[in-house]
Formats: structure tokens, C-alpha cells, sequence
């Protein structure tokens, strides 16, 4: 009972969290405002210093949480999921990646902010800016397949596995404000509000976890 209690209290705080800081910079996006003046700083900056071949290393690692990339990710993890007789598993899979789609989308419109006019080089971005669908995409998915390690993988992996997928994550979201298709606030709503989203699907699959074990230590004491 205390480790869902404690599931619950850090889902919830993570959740809040997210959707806090999201809400502070959404309302923070007025014109001319200190937060627009600052993306348009950063933006100009790295215009400038970042060299050539850092660009094209950058738009390597962006590929890591393309639409079609994700897509491919979610079907393969269900896949795989499933054949290892985790179904519950495969379903929290599903809704948080594609959920997180339909979150982002939504957002997206709700907000309405424009992209960098300067993307680099031949990069063609469309729809809206903010909050950035790379940078949720891949904390939602690289975050969950570190919980799914958790769960499945022995100790030795959890940390390793961890620390790849904040780093892949960090980089994607990077990766968005040096190739000039995303603002520095965008790519910090996109880790907000992926962060609400993973925190609220993760203690999801942990309070059907924790209902399952009741219920078959509950038939068994019958």
C-alpha cells in the first residue's frame, strides 16, 4: 500500500509540475514580451556560432523522435510487448505515445504560435510552434521504454537505461532550438507537458498493477 501511495504523490507532483510550468510560459508568450525576446536572442545566437558540422549531427539526433520514427517505435514496443504476454503494458504503451500526439496537436492549436522564420538550411516544418511535438514525443517515448525497463529489465539495466533515454530526450529537444525550427520556450513546454503526460500514464500502469495484485491476493485468501 505505501509504494502506491508513494506512486500516486510523485505522479501527482510531476503532473502539477508540468502543467504549471506550461501554463507560465503560455501566458508568458505576449508580444514583445522578456520570454519572446529571449527565443529570439537564443535563436540569433546560435545562428551565428554553431559551425557546419554540428548542424548535421544535430539533424541526425532530431530524427530520433520523428512522427514516423515514434510511429514505428509504438507498433515494434506493442509488438513486442504483447508477444512477451504484457498486455496491460502494451495498452499504457499505445496511449501514452499516441496520446501524447493528440495532446501535443491539441496544444498546438489551442496556443497558435508561429516557428522560426530562419529554419536551417532546406528543413521544411510545418503547423504551429508551441510546445514543441519533437521534445514531448521523446520524453513520453523514450521516458516510458526507461519505465518499461524498470519493470522488466533485471537492476544491473535500470540506470544505464535511464540515463540513455534523458539523454536522448535532452538531445532531441536541443536538436530543435540549433536547427532554428523550434524557440527555446517551445521545446520547455514540450518537456512540461510531456512530463505531465508520461507522470500521469506511468502512475496509471502502476495503480492497474497495484489493483491486479489485490484482486489475485484477494481471490486467493477466498
Amino acid at each position: 500500500m505505501r509504494s502506491i501511495r508513494m506512486s500516486l504523490v510523485i505522479g501527482s507532483a510531476v503532473t502539477l509540475a508540468g502543467v504549471l510550468v506550461f501554463v507560465l510560459l503560455a501566458s508568458a508568450l505576449t508580444r514583445g514580451s522578456p520570454l519572446i525576446r529571449f527565443d529570439q536572442t537564443i535563436s540569433d545566437a546560435l545562428r551565428a556560432i554553431v559551425a557546419p558540422w554540428a548542424l548535421q549531427v544535430f539533424a541526425a539526433l532530431t530524427h530520433l523522435a520523428d512522427p514516423a520514427t515514434l510511429t514505428v517505435l509504438c507498433v515494434v514496443g506493442m509488438l513486442v510487448l504483447v508477444a512477451v504476454r504484457q498486455r496491460g503494458l502494451a495498452l499504457a504503451w499505445l496511449l501514452a505515445i499516441a496520446g501524447n500526439g493528440l495532446l501535443n496537436q491539441s496544444l498546438k492549436r489551442l496556443i497558435g504560435r508561429a516557428r522560426p522564420l530562419d529554419p536551417v538550411g532546406d528543413l521544411q516544418v510545418q503547423g504551429f510552434s508551441f510546445p514543441s511535438g519533437h521534445s514531448s514525443g521523446a520524453l513520453v517515448a523514450y521516458g516510458m521504454l526507461a519505465y518499461l525497463a524498470l519493470r522488466l529489465l533485471p537492476k544491473t539495466w535500470h540506470l544505464p537505461v535511464l540515463v540513455v533515454a534523458l539523454s536522448v530526450a535532452f538531445a532531441v529537444g536541443i536538436s530543435r532550438v540549433v536547427l532554428r525550427v523550434h524557440f527555446v520556450s517551445d521545446v520547455a513546454a514540450g518537456f512540461a507537458s510531456g512530463s505531465a503526460w508520461l507522470a500521469m500514464c506511468v502512475t496509471g500502469a502502476e495503480l492497474v498493477r497495484w489493483w491486479r495484485a489485490r484482486r489475485a491476493t484477494d481471490g486467493l485468501s477466498n
